[in-house]
């Protein structure tokens, strides 16, 4: 079976005895196979025999993306390096990626949990998915497609970019399921109405997006203007990939964590205690069945709260609500995950170039757009424009190579960015506006 209805509806006293099982043979696992999580223990004075209840997780250490980026490559894996089938990774603070393994019964979970996510949204066997998540190293595109196949539907691995075409393929294959970023939704709309197909062509009824965050505003538009369901999915690469948590169709009221693989915690991101359910703060999540690389408390920095009101649908999983925030500074761009430091030591690498920046954020026609203005030294800003030109497209291309992410770079003069006595204001993200 690719999804257990049954796992998703166990009563709370069932589950729970099940997470705490899965917990328990967990961090024996990591004590005894990642040196990082003994020593961890050591320095709390812990050992597996500490946690005898779900209650005890609160001791044990917390796992941070910092943590992944030091035991850069292989230093997190809980199993032999042979053991590992698939590598993702997600570009790194200074070049340093965070890796992420699987085992083939990672794989196979995770595309049963995708599975699990599209029969949420109300996909079945019968769908044409039309998967616009990219593929590679990222791991929307193939944590898309191999839920698509496991749940048993026809899968469109069309990825990104070519917009005009994959309109065109949506309409000539009859697509019923959009999986991409909410704002690529509507400029794939855009690129309908400028290319004279009418919606009314498409045979769209549900869209699965993720990977950046949107507001219930910008899900009603979506929905008016691609006349579609518009769900939400949440999943990050550390934890797994997307299907950690996905909206239903009968509610699209907060988003199913699957608790039988992923236990949550909220707590607060500046003290770092547990908070009640119900209240908002970071969600910390434990895997329970990874292999290759099981967390430990990751924070995801991600600011929601758990929902523990049984759905409408008959699932008993908590809720979380739709992200509103993080707790740190990372930008999600297009569905690419930026941190403005990482941009700053491709400007402070770039000679003639001062350590002033900004970074603004925008969306036009549906997309996320950014612009890095960076001041240049008096003797630069006295050259020749096209040499200015050059630089510019220099350092567009370096973030474009080193983050995976298209920037315009803009230079201005000497003192051309405004200070502050204060923290520097660093970034300036128009799309809430």
């Amino acid at each position: 079976m690719v999804f257990d209805v049954q796992k998703e509806t166990l009563p709370r006293d069932e589950l729970e005895t099940l997470q705490l099982k899965r917990l328990k043979y967990l961090v024996q696992k990591i004590y005894h196979n990642v040196p990082f999580y003994k020593q961890k223990f050591k320095e709390l004075g812990l050992k597996p025999e500490n946690l005898k209840s779900l209650f005890d997780l609160r001791q044990m250490p917390f796992t941070e993306k910092q943590d992944l980026r030091n035991n850069y490559p292989f230093g997190m894996f809980a199993v032999p390096r042979e053991s590992v089938v698939r590598v993702h990774a997600s570009s790194g603070t200074t070049g340093k990626a965070t890796v992420v393994g699987y085992t083939q019964r990672d794989v196979e979970t995770w595309a049963g949990l995708m599975a699990r996510s599209f029969e949420a949204a109300g996909a079945t066997r019968t769908d044409i998915i039309h998967n616009s998540y990219g593929y590679g190293l990222f791991t929307g595109g193939l944590g898309a497609h191999y839920g698509a196949e496991a749940l048993g539907a026809t899968i469109l691995p069309v990825s990104g970019g070519a917009t005009k075409r994959q309109v065109m393929l949506m309409r000539d294959f009859g697509s019923t399921v959009l999986c991409c970023t909410p704002s690529y939704s509507l400029h794939l709309y855009e690129t309908a109405l400028a290319s004279g197909i009418s919606i009314s062509d498409l045979k769209l009824r549900v869209g699965i997006f993720g990977a950046e965050p949107w507001t219930e505003e910008m899900r009603q538009d979506i929905q008016n203007k691609l006349e579609i369901k518009a769900l939400d999915i949440y999943g990050l690469s550390e934890i797994m990939g997307p299907g950690v948590g996905m909206e239903c169709i009968a509610a699209q009221d907060g988003l199913h964590l699957w608790e039988d693989h992923f236990l949550p915690e909220i707590i607060d991101p500046d003290s770092g205690e547990p908070l009640p359910v119900g209240e908002k703060g970071e969600l910390v999540i434990t895997t329970l069945t990874k292999e290759a690389q099981p967390l430990l408390r990751y924070r995801t920095r991600d600011i929601t709260r758990l929902n523990p009101v049984p759905c409408r649908c008959g699932r008993t999983h908590y809720r979380i609500e739709r992200i509103t925030g993080r707790s740190d500074d990372m930008l999600i761009i297009r569905g690419v995950n930026v941190f403005p430091s990482q941009i700053e030591s491709i400007l402070l690498e770039t000679e003639g170039l001062s350590p002033h920046y900004q970074l603004i954020i925008d969306r036009e026609g549906g997309m996320d757009t950014l612009e890095v203005r960076v001041e240049v030294h008096e003797s630069m800003f006295s050259d020749e424009i096209r040499h200015l030109q050059r630089l510019e497209k220099k350092i567009s291309g370096h973030i474009k190579e080193f983050l995976g992410v298209t920037a315009k770079t803009t230079m201005v003069e000497p003192q051309g960015i405004a200070r502050s006595e204060g923290k520097a204001q660093r970034i300036i993200d128009r799309r809430k506006k």
